[in-house]
């Protein structure tokens, strides 16, 4: 009896003790996360509980996957970054959602990448038409964002229909309220004369200055390439295509099935042509309907390419960089493009299987003054024919000559004149790479 008696109190110790022990490596891990992460205006504690909590089971080991993405930032020339630049980049360290729920990706998946800004009525149309796609849950979907912004990152985070990677643009000029690339002090402004205001900045070739709000555009987009060809450890050794999107364009549910078939088709019925793409380079047109392939000039409304077109174009950064125009795609248009040496086709269907909706532009957000209203209310029927592949492999090839548009020669419509801004695109070129490859500077 007396053994008995002793032996409950020594368990009661030890369950006890198990419990303390427990408690206290508890709240020493949150002590440690709130030190990491800290306190800040723009909520990147939501931000990074939000994107933790929903990180799925991967094999290999959480911290080499952390350490996986590796930035030369010792051998470019990137601005300093604040805390909030700093912790978003660390976010993009993170595996992709919904692991659990598509452990498998599909051999000949096509990646998506959906970029945006801050436009949440327009990015939740757009979400929900992905979410009808048929073969979505397939492949991969990475949202690379200029900015933070809480509505938008409540969306995406909604997202269950396929794994999800979110990557933050962590220079964007945005993230920088009182520093290059955002606004500084000595910044010039409009049409001042720097020797006369003592301010800093080069004119554009109309002398207007450099406006942080309008310049993100273009940053975003090279940003998005090279760190989605050449940075990410779920993309960076994708050879195939890689399909691009804006939150402002529909995607109808054949899209992906569709986009499988011209990818294939491509080398046999147009090894001339660059890419692929979803909808006609014309916005405003929905397709001719007919029993034809057509190849035209690429369009900006769900273009997909591949490596080897990525290496051509990254061969031409110094032009990209340098060209006097804010805009990514006339840049494109008007100086890279023409570069190649011979016309650059993308292949399409004759129907389209995206659209383009969107009434205010890509950077007219809702935190802004001047914010565009658009309570992003669309009227887009699908009809069954939008629902199923309607591509056939024995269709010919209709070929669009001498389209009009943006051609070499064409000046740029300005915009882009700082020295500060050509050079960090230029070093963007060179984020991954242990040697640049782009042209001297």
């Amino acid at each position: 009896m007396a053994a008995a008696y002793y032996k409950k109190p020594r368990l009661r110790d030890v369950a006890l003790r198990r419990l303390i022990l427990v408690v206290s490596v508890t709240l020493c891990g949150v002590l440690l996360l709130v030190f990491l992460f800290g306190s800040n205006p723009t909520s990147i504690n939501d931000v990074t509980r939000d994107l933790v909590e929903n990180v799925g089971d991967d094999n290999d080991d959480d911290s080499a996957y952390r350490r996986d993405l590796k930035v030369a930032k010792g051998l470019v020339a990137l601005p300093n970054q604040n805390d909030l630049s700093l912790k978003l980049e660390r976010l993009n360290d993170l595996p992709p959602r919904n692991l659990d729920l598509y452990p498998n990706l599909a051999k000949d998946r096509i990646i998506v990448v959906l970029y945006v800004h801050n436009r949440p009525q327009y990015l939740k149309v757009v979400v929900d038409s992905l979410s009808q796609v048929t073969g979505i849950n397939e492949t991969l979907l990475i949202v690379s964002h200029d900015g933070y912004f809480e509505d938008m990152n409540k969306i995406i985070d909604g997202i269950r229909f396929c794994q999800v990677k979110q990557i933050f643009a962590p220079y964007s000029p945005h993230l920088f309220l009182d520093s290059f690339p955002g606004v500084s002090a000595r910044d010039c402004k409009d049409k001042d004369v720097a020797s006369q205001k003592h301010c800093e900045g080069n004119p554009d070739q109309y002398g207007n200055h450099r406006s942080p709000r309008i310049v993100s555009l273009k940053h975003h987009w090279w940003w998005m390439m090279n760190t989605v060809w050449d940075g990410l450890r779920e993309t960076r050794k994708h050879e195939g295509h890689i399909l691009f999107i804006e939150e402002d364009h529909f995607i109808y549910p054949n899209a992906y099935r569709n986009l499988q078939i011209l990818t294939s088709l491509k080398p046999e019925k147009c090894p001339d042509c660059y890419a692929a793409n979803l909808a006609p380079s014309d916005v405003n047109s929905r397709g001719e309907g007919w029993a034809s392939l057509i190849a035209e000039r690429m369009g900006n409304v769900g273009y997909a390419f591949n490596r080897t077109v990525w290496k051509k174009i990254h061969n031409k950064a110094r032009e990209f960089c340098f060209f006097d125009d804010y805009n990514w795609d006339i840049t494109m248009w008007a100086t890279v493009y023409p570069s190649f040496g011979s016309p650059v086709y993308s292949l399409r269907g004759s129907r389209t299987s995206a659209v383009h909706f969107g009434r205010c532009g890509l950077h007219q957000g809702q935190g802004e003054k001047k914010a565009c209203m658009d309570n992003g209310m669309v009227n887009i029927h699908v009809e069954d024919a939008d629902k199923v592949p309607n591509i056939a492999s024995d269709w010919s090839v209709h070929i669009y000559k001498n389209q009009p548009g943006y051609k070499a020669g064409f000046k740029g419509w300005g915009g882009w004149g700082d020295d500060r801004d050509r050079h960090l695109c230029l070093s963007f070129s060179n984020m991954y790479r242990s040697t640049g490859t782009s042209s001297p500077m």
